[in-house]
């Protein structure tokens, strides 16, 4: 998660979230070279004095049209490569069905016969010490790493958002519609999210909390849970 006075991301925990830093990284660096060429040639312009040279000069004309055509180039072809890669859907190990209500998040594991539950946010006063204060719910999403995980998102009264930074996922709750997206998580770890869609009052109030374990934990908890 997030700590106090960071800059960049949170380490990513998924492939495509790493992608995307990569992506953010690589855009950083093409703008960086921009300004410094803009730079250098503002102070170069109020360091000379003019030349009539610059006036009509068609070889200047050419390179700065193509060379903004070549820079955006560089930033769509990876930008669509991953925009396609959010979109895929393969064959998932594991379906999660996330539905927001005011303002808690229900979740069933349709893989399963009768394994649902409801996630609230535990209260300040009730949060054990050493938890995050905001974030923590008393019934976590667990799920096994390295497996894909398919997650249909819809909402029972207004809109919300299924977010969590560090898998790279970001998915609306539209009442009556379903959206769906996957994700694989890398490692083992909690990770923490928030809804992201203004929902009402106590919209900062509905936290999201992802457990990636391995499958053997997984399949313990799923049996205990359903028992």
């Amino acid at each position: 998660m997030a700590n106090h006075s960071q800059f960049g991301f949170q380490d990513a925990s998924s492939p495509i979230m790493e992608e995307l830093v990569e992506f953010h990284d690589h855009a950083l660096m093409v703008a960086l070279a921009i300004c410094s060429l803009v730079l250098y040639l503002l102070t170069l312009m109020l360091m000379e004095k003019l030349s009539s040279n610059t006036v009509d000069a068609q070889e200047v004309e050419l390179i700065w049209t193509i060379l903004p055509a070549i820079v955006l180039i560089l930033l769509a072809l990876p930008s669509l490569q991953i925009l396609y890669m959010m979109d895929e859907i393969d064959e998932p190990d594991l379906t999660l069905k996330a539905i927001g209500h005011q303002w808690y998040w229900t979740y069933e594991y349709t893989d399963f016969k009768d394994l649902t539950f409801d996630s609230y946010m535990i209260p300040t006063t009730d949060l054990p010490l050493g938890h995050f204060r905001l974030l923590e719910v008393d019934h976590r999403v667990v799920i096994p790493m390295e497996s894909s995980i398919r997650i249909i998102v819809t909402a029972g009264d207004v809109l919300h958002s299924w977010a969590v930074p560090t898998l790279g996922v970001k998915t609306d709750a539209i009442p009556g519609r379903l959206n769906q997206t996957s994700f694989i998580t890398t490692r083992p770890g909690i990770f923490y999210g928030q809804c992201s869609e203004i929902c009402g009052a106590n919209h900062s109030y509905m936290p999201i909390v992802v457990e990636s374990t391995p499958l053997l934990h997984f399949e313990n908890w799923s049996t205990l849970l359903s028992s």
